[in-house]
């Protein structure tokens, strides 16, 4: 009779194990959820749901929710393909934790479910962290048309881990004017883990911090269409080798596209706390006058809205409209007074290499102070891109960003004040690479053309 009991208490605890491993929709069910090959990874998972996405090829469909306690873990090598009729999105709610650590020999590839051939940005939406560290706005809902909240006053918050991951073909464009990004980062906290991350042909910014600490490391912007990497309420997370490359055919058709494009909030109030990406080693790359340049890429850098910066020790080559533009009182003093700092650069832009906005009134402020306080600094201005020795940068579909020998890049970087800190490895170099190519392997220039 006991054991008859027994056997039963085991049969009841497999079915149910089963049970669970099969759910591949969210629900009311806790414990483990696994999703294995041609799966489908869908819904909304709630708390003390815990899925596991095997290695193989997913199909992501429509908008996919990860609410508070929560959690998704993908191993490496995994391939999650967005549904064609119901374009996917993955949104990681405050509380919840991603666990998507890939290698360089297997890497996580989020991508289209299109066939070579047919793949476009903006087939799927992308992927969006939210976390409860601090924003300089109350309470904001995240954009992209999900209607999720993010902020808080978690500073240390950990979402998770992002490891050698690939997004192509993101940015559904929600509602105007709201488009989901890549990456998108909300109140994200230092806790969380970014590095080695490639966003190619998004259909807006490649990465977008809203707020938030979390800091990064080995970023890849590749034929963006909008900014490469944005930065707005109150983010001061630090990011060290970042590289971005733009196809020179391809760009937003409505917006500006920049390199970087940094606000305090969209009204340029003096919200706290205020913007100050902490930022150093990138590489950073527009069209440089190639044939057939699309209207609307615009600057390396646009600084605006009363934000404060700090961009060192990295490489800006080759855009068409500015290198350095500063807008807004608050920006333009920023910058004057030692509150942003641009130091040890190297810039090269086929117009206006540093320019001062047209909304600025403070007296004596011109383009030429600016030139002035950054050369000081250390930036220098070259005539053109090949002055900064970079072996073949602008090539899209097999760059080698590397300084050639005898390169300007190769020494020069400096590490001070707030750089002087544990994040920042204290190379020599200026710009994202060395001696050392940290793509090789896990990045990819051909996702139009790759097969799944």
């Amino acid at each position: 009779m006991k054991l008859k009991h027994s056997f039963v208490a085991v049969l009841i605890t497999a079915v149910a194990f089963i049970a669970c491993k099969k759910n591949n929709k969210g629900g009311e069910t806790t414990g483990t959820i696994e999703i294995t090959n041609g799966g489908n990874l869908t819904g909304t998972y709630k708390k003390d749901q815990h899925v596991i996405v095997r290695k193989g090829t997913i199909t992501l469909t429509g908008y996919t929710y990860f609410e508070e306690g929560a959690t998704l873990t993908i191993e490496p090598g995994t391939i999650i393909k967005s549904s064609t009729s119901n374009k996917g999105a993955l949104i990681m709610e405050r509380g919840s934790k991603i666990m998507a650590e890939g290698t360089a020999q297997s890497p996580i590839v989020f991508t289209s479910g299109r066939p070579v051939g047919e793949r476009q940005p903006g087939d799927w939406g992308g992927i969006i962290l939210l976390g409860k560290a601090t924003v300089n706005a109350n309470n904001p809902t995240i954009e992209g048309g999900v209607g999720r909240q993010y902020g808080g006053n978690i500073d240390n918050d950990n979402s998770g881990s992002l490891k050698y991951i690939r997004i192509e073909f993101a940015g559904i464009a929600a509602e105007l004017n709201s488009e989901i990004n890549g990456l998108t980062l909300g109140g994200v906290g230092s806790g969380t883990t970014l590095e080695h991350i490639m966003v190619a042909y998004g259909n807006d910014d490649a990465f977008e911090f809203f707020g938030g600490t979390v800091n990064a490391k080995y970023l890849i912007a590749y034929a963006t269409a909008d900014d490469d990497f944005d930065f707005d309420n109150g983010y001061k997370g630090k990011i060290q080798f970042a590289v971005s490359l733009r196809d020179p055919e391809f760009v937003d058709g409505g917006d500006a596209g920049n390199g970087i494009e940094c606000d305090n909030n969209s009204t340029g109030s003096d919200a706290t706390p205020r913007t100050r990406p902490n930022l150093s080693n990138f590489t950073i790359l527009g069209p440089n006058g190639a044939p057939n340049t699309a209207a609307n890429h615009n600057f390396a850098n646009r600084f605006r809205r009363n934000t404060a910066f700090i961009l060192n020790n990295s490489i800006l080559l080759g855009h068409p409209d500015g290198g350095l533009s500063l807008e807004s009182n608050g920006t333009y003093n920023a910058f004057i007074d030692g509150t942003s700092q641009f130091k040890n650069n190297i810039l090269y832009a086929l117009a206006a290499p540093f320019k001062l906005g047209s909304d600025v009134t403070v007296n004596g402020a011109s383009a030429t102070a600016i030139e002035t306080k950054a050369t000081a600094d250390g930036t220098v201005k070259l005539t053109s891109a090949a002055g900064a020795g970079l072996t073949n940068a602008f090539s899209l579909t097999n760059p080698n960003f590397l300084p050639a020998a005898g390169s300007i890049a190769l020494t020069g970087a400096a590490f001070t004040g707030d750089q002087n800190d544990a994040f920042f490895e204290k190379v020599a170099f200026k710009g994202a690479f060395g001696t050392t190519n940290w793509t090789t392997g896990w990045a990819s220039w051909t996702p139009k053309t790759n097969v799944y």
